[in-house]
């Protein structure tokens, strides 16, 4: 049977979403096509064996619209016959790409695939895409769900409230993506990954002397008379201090058949070992990473004391903390050189971003086995196993 290999992982620095963000001045195809480029010129592929690119991109209107990934593909200066599509499957974008590169692969439909994804969310705001007065669900989800769904921050305090998570946890959950950020950057563990981008060489958001009381005088982002009464059981502690800010960034990595990393002469990061993708109660929403996680190992045929890394999106800290909960995972392997909430969320290149971030901790830290997780929106979640080789 055909495996697949990850060859070449790479990234911008994540920046602000916002106009006067460090890469808000570069549109997100140009965001995009860094990386690609960098993917090639890192690995010395001939660009004209790539059989596809598969990027994921969130907010597909506007600036990244028309299948954003292939005119970045284009602008990289990859051959005119080498094709490329955009994914969405909201914030696992590229994850969802990583898998669907690896299984091309795998499935002998490709020797080598690219896998990526950019969000610019300075340029192209979330929500974008919904026109106001528009209603992207449609009837028969009013119908299925008459008390209606709720935003994603909703969700994060239902979550808190669920599993009993108090405002210090997650603050001090905060503080530790922060500072593991930091020290990454500080000891130069993020150098192989990042590909400086016009001047700009750090993640932006990355700050390494918060602290619980700072983050502790911030006040709850989503407080809503509404959802106030409809969920008395909210205590109203997720804040902008203990969820991941809006980003710009873009990321990629390079998979390929193991025999064909032979036969060129590269040294496979790691292999995609299992995969794989669940759907979850789309009120609380972003649950999915607790049977994703469940689903992935069992596939894989592996325990949760065989992963020695693991990468959990940190869209807000109660949902790491409650996956924690439920797995029992050991929280000093989990987003060891800090996670969204420190480095950024650029949507659809968050997925990619994981994967870029994991494999090179794997190199330097010797893991065999390392397992990443995203929550999405809707009540999705992605799950892979990477493995040393």
């Amino acid at each position: 049977m055909r495996d697949a290999v990850i060859v070449e992982a790479v990234r911008t620095p994540v920046g602000k979403g916002k106009p006067n963000g460090s890469l808000a001045h570069v549109h997100p195809v140009e965001l995009l096509a860094h990386t690609l480029r960098t993917l090639v010129e890192r690995s010395g592929v001939d660009p004209e064996l790539i059989d596809d690119v598969i990027g994921g991109t969130v907010d597909q209107v506007g600036e990244q619209a028309m299948n954003t990934t292939r005119y970045a593909a284009l602008s990289a200066g990859l051959p005119e016959s080498v094709p490329a599509t955009t994914v969405d499957r909201q914030c696992g974008s590229s994850q969802q790409a990583v898998h669907f590169a690896a299984q091309g692969v795998i499935s002998g439909a490709y020797d080598i695939a690219v896998a990526c994804g950019v969000e610019s969310m300075s340029r192209v705001p979330m929500w974008s895409n919904v026109p106001e007065g528009k209603d992207p669900f449609g009837p028969g989800i009013a119908a299925r769900y008459p008390e209606g769904l709720v935003p994603q921050g909703i969700s994060a305090e239902l979550i808190a409230a669920k599993w009993s998570i108090t405002r210090e946890q997650m603050d001090a959950f905060a503080v530790t993506s922060h500072r593991r950020a930091a020290a990454a950057w500080d000891t130069g563990l993020f150098d192989a990954e990042v590909a400086p981008l016009e001047g700009v060489t750090r993640d932006e958001c990355v700050r390494p002397d918060t602290g619980t009381d700072v983050l502790a005088g911030l006040r709850p982002a989503y407080h809503d008379p509404h959802f106030a009464k409809r969920f008395p059981q909210i205590e109203w502690n997720v804040t902008a201090g203990n969820a991941s800010p809006i980003n710009d960034g873009a990321s990629a990595v390079l998979v390929m058949s193991g025999e064909t990393a032979a036969k060129l002469g590269l040294r496979p990061l790691a292999r995609l070992h299992s995969f794989a993708v669940t759907g979850s109660d789309p009120l609380l929403m972003l649950t999915g990473v607790v049977p994703a996680t469940e689903k992935v190992l069992r596939r894989a045929g592996l325990s949760l004391d065989d992963i020695d890394l693991f990468e959990v999106n940190e869209a807000f800290s109660s949902v790491v903390l409650a996956w924690q909960q439920e797995t029992g995972a050991d929280l000093a392997k989990v987003n060891v050189h800090g996670g969204a909430i420190a480095i950024g969320h650029p949507l659809g290149a968050s997925g990619t971003r994981l994967t870029t971030t994991l494999v090179h901790a794997m190199r330097e830290r010797g893991a065999r086995y390392a397992l990443q997780t995203m929550c999405e929106a809707g009540g999705l979640a992605n799950a892979m196993i990477l493995e040393r080789v």
